[in-house]
């Protein structure tokens, strides 16, 4: 009788064990997992539930964004990446290149989109419906810096990213604005001080490290993975400008203070050379694009920009930086075309080359750099005496600003690159500039043979 009851108890206790271990596992699947957002089924072509969660995922928000009628377009590089392989074959089928899960199906940790500012404003609606299903969200926002200026340093804040998340996965959501020089501004990320910083792997996101400039992409609305999503209609291009796109602003906290010090020169004629060398400028810079020429603000145009946010008045000329190797025949006489007749041309494309045109009496001045192992250099020549000179810089790279109602390129570290041309006492305006002396990082180069005269001192 004792063993009966004895196995009847274990048995007991077993089916117990069981029930309980089934109750465990539906808590989870019915409960736990839609409250998390983890349970999803298989998509075609997936090789398991979930390998799955990320097309899902972007499929909730894709419906989301819809229902609020909010255009977004993917910027995702890495996906974005593997559809430009597939561009022509993704054209030209409205339901996608294969029926297999290709490029939502990878598994990470987010996707990203992004959202032109002046097409949405209606955000509380859309917060409400993401929690009805089931996301989690977060609004990052900073100053806007469209609206600082000399007068002003309170610009409202705006909002930069949004982030979504549903199960293990994040749709990072950036917002571009449009800025006077007519292109598109993305913000950086940064955390409020009660934010939660587990929230998503903020480091891994593509877009936030610092603000980043871009050309208004042509959108094309395509099928990929049975989603319908926008993309920039040239992929490449994108990507390739994405690679170049940090932005640095206008220092006009610096620049307030140094009016100040001294205090801006108003008359009519410096009015008067700022409008011309403005235009000077975009005219440049137009021409420059157009032959696919990269350049940069450099020497008093550079300091005037990072001094005090304007042109220098007493500069009296625009001057630009463009690396030998972008070096093209055609642009002088692209410049010619453009109405800007060339002064003069010193040097030659392997040694010092310097061209300067002439607009509406302000001189154009662009100078070649050239590259070393550990510093770059440009040339300058005296005309009458055939005499070389060289200006040493430590080693740079490229970032976009807004200058005068342009986008245009300064050097990244602004800082290195003035000190190497003004010195230490770079902030001190200097009326007086001697460009064979005055500049810290000049030094003589040697004498052009007489015999190449004719060839590296053209005088117009």
């Amino acid at each position: 009788m004792q063993k009966i009851n004895r196995n009847v108890v274990l048995a007991l206790l077993s089916l117990t064990s069981l029930v309980f271990l089934l109750f465990q596992l539906c808590y989870y699947k019915f409960y736990l997992s839609q409250k998390n957002g983890a349970a999803f089924s298989k998509v075609r072509g997936s090789q398991s539930g979930q390998d799955s969660t990320r097309w899902h995922v972007v499929r909730k928000f894709l419906g989301l964004i819809s229902s609020h009628n909010i255009p977004v377009y993917l910027i995702d590089p890495l996906i974005l990446g593997l559809v430009d392989k597939d561009i022509d074959q993704i054209r030209s089928s409205p339901d996608g290149p294969s029926p297999e899960c290709k490029y939502f199906c990878a598994p990470r940790d987010f996707t990203t989109f992004a959202l032109l500012d002046k097409t949405w404003k209606h955000e509380v609606g859309l917060f409400r419906t993401a929690e009805k299903m089931g996301f989690q969200w977060l609004k990052i926002i900073n100053k806007d810096p469209r609206l600082d200026g000399m007068d002003d340093l309170s610009g409202m804040e705006i909002p930069l990213h949004y982030i979504f998340k549903l199960a293990s996965h994040a749709i990072h959501l950036v917002v571009f604005y449009e800025r006077s020089g007519n292109f598109l501004w993305h913000g950086p990320l940064r955390l409020k001080q009660h934010m939660d910083r587990k929230f998503v792997p903020f480091r891994k996101l593509h877009f936030g490290r610092y603000p980043g400039a871009y050309e208004k992409p042509d959108l094309l609305l395509v099928s990929i993975d049975d989603l319908k999503v926008q993309i920039p209609k040239n992929p490449s291009s994108f990507l390739e400008e994405m690679s170049h796109s940090r932005f640095l602003e206008c220092r006009y906290r610096e620049a307030r203070a140094f009016f100040q010090l001294y205090p801006d020169d108003a008359s009519l004629d410096a009015v008067e050379f700022r409008k011309k060398a403005k235009s000077l400028l975009h005219l440049a810079a137009l021409t420059l694009n157009n032959l696919g020429v990269k350049f940069w603000l450099s020497s008093g145009t550079c300091l005037g920009w990072y001094r005090q946010c304007n042109i220098i008045p007493h500069s009296k000329d625009v001057d630009l930086g463009i690396f030998i190797r972008d070096y093209k025949a055609e642009i002088i006489p692209a410049f010619q075309k453009a109405g800007l007749p060339l002064k003069h041309k010193f040097g030659k494309v392997e040694d010092s080359l310097e061209l300067s045109f002439l607009g509406d009496d302000v001189k154009l001045d662009i100078f070649f750099f050239y590259e070393e192992d550990d510093h770059i250099w440009n040339g300058g020549t005296q005309a009458k005496s055939g005499k070389k000179f060289k200006y040493l810089f430590p080693k740079f790279t490229l970032c976009w600003t807004e200058f005068v109602e342009l986008k245009v390129h300064v050097p990244c570290e602004t800082l290195q690159y003035v000190e190497a041309n003004y010195g230490p006492e770079w902030k001190v305006p200097v009326k007086m500039w001697d460009w064979k002396s005055s500049p810290a990082n000049v030094q003589d180069n040697g004498v052009w043979p007489v015999d190449e005269w004719d060839d590296v001192i053209q005088i117009y």
